[in-house]
C-alpha cells in the first residue's frame, strides 16, 4: 500500500501587476479602462462584453477583457481573451506575457499557502479543503505555464498527498516528457505497481479473467516506466526495488532476479535488496542461495523481522525437500540416516530464527503457524499448540 509522502515545496517571490496606460480610443474602452483603476470589475466586465460584441476586431478590447478575467480568477476566461487579441494583433503580447507570468506567480504561491496548511493541520476535513484548493491553484498555474516543471511536479506531490494517485498519474508523465525526472518515472511507476497489486488481490478472490488481464496490463505499465527510469537513474535504489517488484507481480522471475542480483552488486547494504533477491532464489529452490542473501540482510539489520523469518522458513523447506529426497531413497539406502538427520539439524536451525521472528513481531498469525509447524516437526507438541492457538486467536 503506498504511503503519503509530506513534500515540502516554495513559494516565489513576484511583484505586482502593473496597468499600464493606453491611446485614445472608443468611450467604452476609456470607461472599461476608467472601470478597472477603481477596481469595478463587474462594471468594466460589462462594456468590454459591448465593445468586443461591437467591435470584434478590437484587440484592446480583448486584452482588456482578458485583464478584468484575471482580476475575477476566471484563468481559462483570459486565456481564451488573450488569445482573441494576439489573434488580431501583437500589439499587447508583451501586456499578455506579464499578465500571464503574474497571475502564474499568484496561483503558484496560494497552491503552496494551501498545501503547507492541509501538511500542517490535524482536521481530515480541513486537510481535505486545503489540498483541493491547493489542486485548483496549482492546476491553474499549469494552464498559465504549461512547461513549468516546478508546477506540475507540485501538483503531483498534491494529488499524491491527497490521495488521488489516478488524478497524479498524468502530472507524473508530463514531468517525465519536461525532464526525464526521477520522481516522475519513480512515482508513477509506484502508483501503476501499487493499483496492479489491489486488482491482483481482488483476482485473487474474484478469480475473474477480466481482473487477471487488468492487473497484468498495470503491472506492465509499471514496468515500461520503471525500465525507462532505470536507464536514465541506473544507481537509484527505489527505482530498481519498485521495478523488480514489479517484475515479481507480473511473474516474470527470471528477469527480476537478474534485476535483484544487480542490486546487490550495486548497492550491497540494502537489506531489501538481499532479501528480495532471497526471496526470489527460496522460489526457485536454491535454498543456499537465499539463506546467503537473508544472512546478508539480518546482518545489515538484525531486526529486520521479514528476513529472519524467511530464513527460518528456508531451512524449514529444505530440510523438508531433504527428507522428501530420504524417502525416495528408502530406509535401507545407506544415505537414507545422513540425510534424515541433515533435515532434522535444519529443521533445529529453522526453529531459532522462527522464535526471534515472532520476538520481534508478536502480531503475525502466519509466522505463529509456521513457528507451530516447526515445533510440531521437533515432537514439541506442547509449544507447537501453544503456538497454533496463538495463529487462531490473531486471526480470529
Amino acid at each position: 500500500m503506498m504511503q503519503k509522502s509530506k513534500f515540502i515545496i516554495a513559494g516565489l517571490i513576484f511583484t505586482g501587476l502593473m496597468f499600464t496606460g493606453f491611446s485614445c480610443s472608443s468611450s467604452s474602452l476609456t470607461g472599461a479602462r476608467l472601470y478597472i483603476q477603481q477596481k469595478k470589475y463587474d462594471k468594466a466586465y460589462e462594456v468590454l462584453q459591448t465593445e468586443v460584441a461591437k467591435n470584434p476586431q478590437s484587440d484592446e478590447g480583448y486584452y482588456l477583457l482578458g485583464f478584468v478575467y484575471g482580476e475575477r480568477g476566471q484563468m481559462d476566461s483570459m486565456l481564451v481573451a488573450f488569445d482573441k487579441s494576439l489573434a488580431i494583433s501583437n500589439t499587447y503580447e508583451k501586456d499578455v506575457n506579464d499578465n500571464k507570468k503574474y497571475y502564474w506567480a499568484n496561483e503558484f504561491n496560494k497552491g503552496v499557502a494551501y498545501f503547507q496548511k492541509g501538511n500542517s493541520s490535524s482536521n481530515p476535513d480541513s486537510i481535505k479543503i486545503f489540498y483541493d484548493q491547493s489542486i485548483e491553484s496549482f492546476r491553474a498555474a499549469e494552464m498559465l505555464e504549461p512547461d513549468s516543471v516546478n508546477t506540475v511536479k507540485n501538483l503531483a506531490y498534491v494529488y499524491m498527498n491527497a490521495g488521488k494517485y489516478d488524478e497524479a498519474v498524468a502530472p507524473l508523465q508530463k514531468l517525465i516528457d519536461l525532464e526525464k525526472s526521477r520522481d516522475g518515472y519513480y512515482y508513477l511507476g509506484l502508483i501503476y505497481s501499487d493499483k496492479a497489486r489491489k486488482l491482483k488481490n481482488q483476482y485473487a478472490e474474484s478469480h475473474d479473467t477480466q481482473d487477471s488481464l487488468k492487473y497484468m496490463e498495470f503491472f506492465k505499465k509499471a514496468i515500461k516506466v520503471l525500465e525507462e527510469g532505470r536507464k536514465n537513474y541506473p544507481n537509484d535504489s527505489d527505482i530498481l526495488v519498485t521495478l523488480s517488484n514489479s517484475y515479481i507481480g507480473a511473474h516474470e522471475t527470471k528477469v527480476a532476479m537478474e534485476a535483484f542480483k544487480a542490486g546487490v552488486e550495486q548497492d550491497p547494504n540494502n537489506k531489501y535488496y538481499h532479501y528480495n533477491y532471497g526471496v526470489l532464489l527460496l522460489g526457485a529452490k536454491d535454498f543456499k542461495a537465499a539463506i546467503d542473501q537473508f544472512d546478508k540482510a539480518t546482518e545489515i539489520d538484525p531486526n529486520y523481522v521479514n528476513a529472519q523469518y524467511n530464513l527460518g522458513v528456508t531451512y524449514l523447506k529444505w530440510g523438508d525437500f531433504i527428507n522428501q529426497q530420504a524417502d525416495s531413497l528408502g530406509m535401507k539406502n545407506p544415505n537414507y540416516k545422513q540425510k534424515t538427520d541433515l533435515a532434522v539439524g535444519y529443521f533445529k536451525k529453522s526453529l531459532g530464527y522462527l522464535e526471534k521472528a515472532v520476538q520481534l513481531d508478536s502480531s503475525q498469525a502466519d509466522m505463529w503457524e509456521t513457528l507451530g509447524k516447526a515445533y510440531s516437526i521437533l515432537g514439541k507438541e506442547k509449544d507447537a499448540k501453544s503456538a497454533f492457538d496463538k495463529a487462531d486467536q490473531l486471526r480470529k
